[in-house]
């Protein structure tokens, strides 16, 4: 462990994970893990608890598959950025009375089946959407309350269950509580127990978003060109000039959501799945390298309230009734725009979001 070395050897028994560098003697902290994690975790609870105040005050988001799941994320998420204080706290001397192995599993516990559950929510939301295109007519049949609820439920206790075994002393479920020493230095991963988390939930969670919503990018492109096609072939020149208007507004609406979805998943993640593969298989270890990966994968908490709940345009309503009292002219602009168009600008309902 190079880092702790470093900053034993500089005279203080206060263990940092990004080395002396990061460490200050003056306060005798790790300021830089300590101004990350702060600036994370208020980012984290900030975001999600407009999430969740939104939900509450825009009922038609209830009427919404998708609005649950993304509901079910963001108080997982919240509950990420709430357990974010634990290492806060511990860097800033408030824990000291508490048991550090005991504390740091706790808390990596606790931390990995959050994320699990935010992650299966983001692969079930992009099953609802696959299903909601390929099988409209039967959507509401296939997709009921009650099978909601319990799918609901299967995340929660599937992300609890998956963990577990790293409690009976099978491996490590990730780095998140390495800010304290003791799992830095003695809780050791384990390569079969990292395939079977990589094999159970990593790999299963990105081949499915990858999946659904390259079908479903493949389906709406071949929809508007046919019914670019049948514009060509049947329409009046007018319906044409309307049909290569709205040809772009579903290719470029889907194309932007598969572009968000899948480059912020793979670019927040992979690093930290590419170090955990490589870390437990013994090829490459470095606490700077942990630390970062890890934090950077914990920021998806927050970057999943923009990419899946601002793309929803009832959650925009919601969001400018909420901040309504606070800025009553961004209501006034959303009510002009909201001002019937002329008859002649009329925009076609294909076109519509």
């Amino acid at each position: 462990m190079n880092s702790s070395s470093d900053v034993n050897q500089s005279g203080s028994s206060q263990f940092c994970l990004l080395g002396a560098v990061g460490y200050s003697q003056s306060l005798d902290t790790c300021v830089l893990e300590v101004i990350v994690i702060i600036f994370l975790t208020v980012l984290i609870i900030t975001g999600n608890l407009v999430v969740v105040f939104v939900f509450h005050c825009a009922p038609l988001l209830h009427h919404h598959t998708t609005g649950h799941f993304i509901q079910t994320m963001a108080y997982a998420d919240l509950l990420v950025g709430v357990s974010c204080l634990v290492p806060s706290l511990s860097l800033l001397h408030y824990l000291r009375s508490l048991n550090e192995e005991l504390t740091c599993k706790a808390f990596g516990y606790m931390v990995s089946v959050l994320k699990s559950v935010s992650m299966a929510s983001l692969a079930c939301i992009s099953v609802d959407r696959y299903i909601a295109i390929t099988r409209p007519l039967s959507y509401a049949t296939l997709v009921t309350p009650c099978r909601l609820r319990v799918c609901i439920v299967l995340i929660w206790l599937y992300s609890a269950l998956v963990f577990l075994p790293s409690f009976f002393g099978w491996g490590k479920p990730g780095y998140h509580g390495d800010v304290f020493q003791w799992c830095a230095d003695s809780w050791k991963t384990n390569p079969g127990f990292s395939t079977f988390i990589v094999a159970l939930l990593y790999a299963p969670a990105a081949l499915t978003v990858c999946f659904t919503y390259g079908s479903i990018f493949k389906i709406c492109r071949q929809h508007t060109r046919e019914i670019s096609q049948r514009h060509a072939r049947f329409s009046a020149q007018a319906e044409a000039e309307r049909g290569e208007r709205c040809e772009a507004c579903p290719d470029k609406r889907y194309a932007m959501v598969l572009f968000r979805i899948t480059s912020v998943f793979y670019v927040l993640w992979m690093p930290y799945i590419l170090y955990f593969l490589l870390e437990s298989a013994g090829l490459y270890h470095h606490n700077v390298a942990s630390f970062l990966t890890t934090w950077l994968a914990i920021s998806n908490s927050f970057c999943n309230c923009l990419i899946y709940s601002l793309s929803n345009s009832v959650f925009r309503k919601g969001l400018g009734r909420l901040f309504s009292p606070w800025f009553p002219s961004c209501l006034v602009c959303t009510d002009a725009k909201k001002a019937p168009a002329p008859v002649g600008a009329r925009p076609d309902p294909l076109c519509q979001v």
